[in-house]
């Protein structure tokens, strides 16, 4: 990765001379230090005929103090004013929308009519599979989650954007292990209860059945009216033909839910159908999502700050060295 160098605040270094401002402007510290008091001081001073007066004895620094005072200066100033490697921005997606797949894997998706592409006969299930593994792969622009139904529903992934641990979750699913009934009012309503607790404000259901709801005490219009009043859409999807004799798809009630919930029914009948829906599902809910410029930095303060406190001890060092030897 390309790295550039920036220096975040270049104002520091007008600071740099603040420390020869300061030896100018400010009076010299004084030091009180040992004396040698003789008796006749003033006697002696008034017989050479000489006024005593106040005094300071100024200590003065030698090069090698001020060499250390002035790189460890210029560290500090090196290091508040943050240099940095900057990279190459980059787009990072943020998520605005949990979109949950309520998918029905009851008997009844075990029925070998489905037409793939390629002229060979599936289940409905593995057809599903397939064609929504796809789709799921596209919507990397939102939270995704997965619900599987049959007697009861079951949480399969709860809400992500790790698309590929969705599909392999969906890969390994198979029909009734979730039951052999397709309990509809069931699944909206245990789906309603994951988008509730949800931070998102968008929140979408895709409801994937080829049944009728069999009961179970839980009306499916009922919970997608309390789901509607939080505002979560609900798009049905009926799989299969609603005509063949061991069909027994309620096309009705799917309807009504989708309108209840202002989303939209779709049926799909073979594998170009099921694509054809998600195509119009990815119109009617496209990728809404932000994007944040991210760049990429490594701070470089450490270096500067480490060098002044390195030289100043190493300095410090010497100059004791050095009154160690005079002595």
């Amino acid at each position: 990765m390309d790295m550039n160098f920036e220096i975040a605040y270049p104002w520091v270094f007008f600071l740099l001379p603040l420390p020869i401002l300061f030896y100018w402007l400010l009076p010299p510290l004084k030091k009180r230090r040992t004396a040698l008091k003789g008796a006749f001081f003033f006697r002696s001073a008034e017989a050479m005929e000489v006024k005593p007066q106040e005094s300071a004895w100024i200590s003065r620094r030698n090069i090698l103090q001020w060499l250390g005072l002035s790189i460890s200066w210029l560290g500090i100033l090196a290091a508040a004013s943050n240099p940095k490697l900057v990279g190459q921005p980059d787009m990072k997606v943020k998520t605005s929308r949990s979109f949950l797949v309520v998918a029905d894997i009851s008997f009844s998706m075990d029925t070998r009519d489905w037409a793939g592409t390629d002229g060979k006969m599936y289940t409905r299930w593995e057809g599903v599979k397939q064609v929504l593994g796809d789709f799921i792969e596209k919507r990397k622009g939102d939270r995704l989650g997965l619900v599987f139904f049959g007697s009861n529903a079951y949480l399969q992934a709860p809400l992500t954007t790790d698309t590929e641990i969705i599909n392999w979750l969906l890969s390994q699913a198979e029909v009734s292990m979730a039951g052999q009934m397709t309990a509809i009012g069931k699944a909206i309503g245990f789906s309603h209860e994951l988008l509730q607790a949800d931070s998102l404000d968008h929140k979408v259901m895709l409801l994937l059945t080829d049944g009728a709801d069999s009961g179970g005490g839980i009306s499916p219009l009922v919970v997608a009216t309390a789901a509607a009043k939080d505002s979560v859409t609900i798009y049905t999807l009926g799989i299969g033909d609603p005509n063949a004799p061991s069909s027994d798809l309620d096309e009705a009630t799917l309807k009504a839910i989708a309108e209840e919930t202002g989303g939209q029914y779709f049926l799909a009948m073979d594998e170009q159908q099921l694509a054809q829906v998600y195509e119009t599902l990815n119109a009617l809910e496209p990728m809404e999502f932000e994007e944040e410029e991210y760049r990429p930095e490594q701070l470089l303060f450490i270096y500067p700050l480490a060098f002044s406190l390195i030289s100043g001890l190493i300095i410090t060092l010497i100059i004791t060295l050095l009154k160690f030897i005079r002595r």
